[in-house]
């Protein structure tokens, strides 16, 4: 990588409604923030309607819905002309299929088959569905009629039709008779039941998601096609970074990078990889580092009090009548999701095995599938880069063959050929891993644990309860060496509570026993058959409070059905999703319930507030690029997505900013969060005006009774100070005797624009956190 690299980015959410031009508008407000560069969600077209834009159609164009490409030029020469870089989120693993009209090359693959020329396009096993594309999309009722007939099915318009669905009629197969079974049988595709995806489907998904199809990226002439729009914007200046969506799906990811550098001449490129405690980036890899997780999870952790571990577990296995530890409930939920909605990929894998040894895909089937199961459930990280990772394979190799001495033959049948990265089962099977580890863990796993709820995040291990100070400079002295140019996150579009509710829940820690005492009263008021899953809710409410009935019934029903041991998306239990939905009912409608969640939100509140400020402040300052995820500068109390994805009111936001206010500590439930947009303007502008400034990372130590309570470090001229532990603190008696012990010079804070003193307890008098500054530099 050898391009600029921004100072800081700002996430923004690009929609229908809130397009380009909307973009260009908030532009001077972003300026006036500090903001280095725009970070931009994915501009390429995507499904009618889409609000994310992960599901492109035509990878050839900007979205017309989204702006256009005219609506990019403008938003470019004035990003630019303010000293303003662009990076744009780009997804190169799928495309979505959800109308195949919407889809060109998928439309022709459904019309010719094999002989379509954009047949190599799609990750499909043309054999596994008798030379057809299986399509998931028949529901129960429409199955089972008269000599296998399709209930709902037509020939209308010159396409085959199936309630909404159309779908495209092979040259010559349509019937004058108008049989639309006869039809259908003479297509290259076959429409399937729904519940056939998670072990029939012939082509590779985004996870489970069967309106997303796997591309062939790792052939030349797909990343041309589906990156020459990519291509011309760094060809005509319009772009200067990327942001890589899920690179784990693809077959190739270092050489997808390679592909990818030459195409951007060196541009900062970061990509969306998830690392395991411990593990690091494969230091073959073109790119500037991740985008953030492994950051977010070192943060919240250096904020939690480790001495509420113990006890907030209990609380837990109580609730639940016994939780199984950690990495025996992933390796479980692992396991479930690979012999469910993700077997088909699994069977894949079986069959491509069966290929290597040229034999019959049905001999030894059931075996085979078998180990694979076992070593995706084994697998300690999310996949391997074979040569690179080859321990974490040889691990679960180790796992298995102890574990499960019945399966010894197949594991030595299998695993040779998964060891060879020139396999075809090699290559499939780390495409797959990640899936498993996702599906497993953050749609599964994460609903299930409700220990501490702000440590279940995207990228991070809720086991790990908490970091010290002295381990977390351990780790910016590592990222400073290593990822310097790497982003730093704190809230994302995937995150699963954003940044100012795991503040307060975070706060938990330090008074466990107080916890206990609420969620009792809180089941005694609205008793809930699950006390589990009421420890997770309650925590996401109270995190959240006050937030929107409509909202909090949108996450319940998401969490319930993620967790997927009482109810689910495809199999929903009315009877308990009722009793649920009665609850958070209870918490507007009955006011023992209300009282009980005021009386807690106002207890966190103050010392949520402290964490949240820590949070924004070192996430602004440690190594790395910041990004400042859209509306966050503010008090931001979102929950899961779709919840993290509301519009923004930026009026509100210029109106802050343009007052200027005096930094004041928080006031009340009606606060805006002044205070918090105040330390993200003050740390942006410094970071954009000095960056010479933020080049190195050093420790700065502290003494007296609460040194403890205290993080700080020296960036190379710039101490960032934060607060730990608000709770204990005060209850201690504050701060005390205790001193910072600042390097050698003259320092001003300016986050109040007064000289630093080294007494926290006047240094921190009016907020938790400081910057300091060397004035004789």
């Amino acid at each position: 990588m050898t391009g600029p690299v921004p100072t800081s980015t700002y996430r923004l959410q690009v929609t229908a409604d809130f397009d380009l031009d909307a973009v260009l508008e908030v532009l001077p407000y972003l300026d006036d923030l500090g903001v280095g560069w725009l970070y931009l969600s994915p501009l390429l077209e995507a499904h009618p309607g889409s609000t994310h834009g992960y599901d492109v159609v035509d990878p050839g164009r900007i979205d017309p819905a989204r702006g256009g490409p005219e609506a990019l030029a403008r938003v470019s020469a004035e990003a630019h002309r303010r000293g303003m870089g662009i990076v744009v989120d780009v997804v190169p693993n799928h495309v979505g299929i959800e109308t195949p009209v919407t889809n060109g090359w998928w439309w022709d693959v459904l019309r010719n088959g094999r002989e379509s020329r954009f047949a190599h396009y799609f990750d499909i096993d043309w054999d596994a569905g008798d030379g057809r594309v299986l399509v998931p999309v028949l529901g129960d009722d429409d199955l089972g009629g008269p000599e296998g007939a399709i209930g709902h099915l037509e020939v209308v318009d010159g396409m085959l039709g199936y309630h909404d669905h159309r779908f495209p009629l092979a040259p010559g197969s349509a019937d004058p008779d108008g049989d639309p079974s006869a039809v259908h049988d003479r297509q290259h595709y076959r429409l399937v039941s729904w519940r056939a995806a998670d072990h029939d489907l012939n082509y590779r998904r985004f996870f489970s998601v069967n309106t997303l199809a796997g591309v062939r990226i790792e052939d030349r002439d797909v990343f041309e096609a589906t990156h020459a729009e990519v291509g011309r914007w760094f060809r005509e200046g319009l772009v200067d970074g990327l942001r890589i969506d899920h690179p784990d799906g693809l077959r190739h990811p270092a050489a997808y990078l390679e592909d990818l550098a030459d195409l951007t001449d060196e541009a900062w490129v970061v990509v969306e990889k998830i690392l395991e405690p411990g593990e690091e980036l494969p230091v073959r890899w073109r790119t500037a580092g991740t985008t953030g997780y492994d950051a977010l999870a070192l943060i919240d952790r250096v904020l939690v009090d480790p001495a509420g571990e113990a006890d907030l577990g209990a609380l837990d296995d109580e609730a639940r009548g016994g939780v199984p530890p950690w990495a025996e409930m992933v390796r479980a939920n692992k396991r479930e999701v690979a012999e469910t909605s993700l077997n088909a990929e699994v069977r894949r894998i079986a069959r491509e095995v069966a290929r290597e040894l040229d034999e019959d895909p049905a001999e030894r089937r059931t075996d085979v599938e078998s180990v694979l199961v076992e070593l995706l459930a084994a697998f300690p990280v999310y996949r391997s880069y074979l040569p690179d990772g080859r321990e974490h394979l040889d691990l679960a190799v180790e796992t298995v063959r102890a574990e499960r001495p019945d399966l010894a033959t197949a594991l030595d049948t299998v695993v040779p050929l998964l060891q060879d990265r020139l396999t075809a089962p090699a290559l499939r099977f780390q495409q797959t891993s990640g899936m498993v580890m996702a599906k497993g863990v953050e749609d599964r796993s994460f609903y299930r644990w409700s220990r501490l709820t702000s440590l279940n995040e995207v990228g991070a291990d809720p086991d790990d309860f908490s970091l010290t100070p002295a381990g977390f400079h351990e780790a910016m002295v590592r990222r400073q060496e290593t990822g310097p140019a790497a982003m730093t996150a704190l809230s994302t579009h995937d995150t699963k509570r954003s940044e100012d509710v795991r503040a307060r829940i975070a706060v938990l820690a330090e008074d466990p026993g107080w916890w206990r005492r609420t969620l009792e009263d809180l089941l005694d008021a609205a008793p809930l058959p699950d006390p589990g899953f009421a420890n997770l809710l309650w925590q996401a409410a109270v995190g959240a409070w006050p937030i929107a009935r409509d909202r909090l019934h949108a996450y319940a029903e998401k969490a319930m059905r993620e967790a997927a041991d009482r109810t689910t998306w495809t199999e929903p239990d009315a009877a308990y999703e009722d009793a649920v939905h009665a609850v958070v009912d209870a918490a507007y409608d009955d006011g023992a319930t209300r009282a009980i969640l005021d009386g807690a939100a106002e207890r966190l509140a103050a010392p949520g507030w402290s964490n949240a400020l820590s949070a924004k402040l070192l996430s602004l300052t440690i190594p790395g690029v910041p990004d400042v995820y859209q509306g966050t500068e503010l008090w931001d109390q979102s929950l899961v997505d779709p919840d993290n994805r509301r519009p923004v009111d930026f009026d509100l936001r210029r109106k802050l900013l343009a007052a200027g206010a005096a930094p004041s500590a928080p006031t009340g439930p009606d606060d805006q969060g002044a205070a918090k947009l105040h330390v993200v303007r003050t740390a942006l502008r410094l970071r954009r005006g000095r960056p010479e400034l933020f080049t190195r990372y050093e420790p700065v130590g502290a003494g007296g009774a609460a040194a403890g309570h205290l993080l700080a470090f020296d960036r190379g001229g710039v101490v960032a100070v934060a607060t730990r532990l608000p709770l204990g603190l005060a209850e201690a008696g504050g701060w005390r005797d205790t001193r910072l012990a600042l390097p050698e010079g003259e320092w001003r804070d300016l986050l109040t624009e007064r000289p630093a003193a080294a007494e926290v307890g006047r240094l921190l008098d009016t907020l938790p956190v400081a910057l300091l500054v060397r004035e004789d530099r």
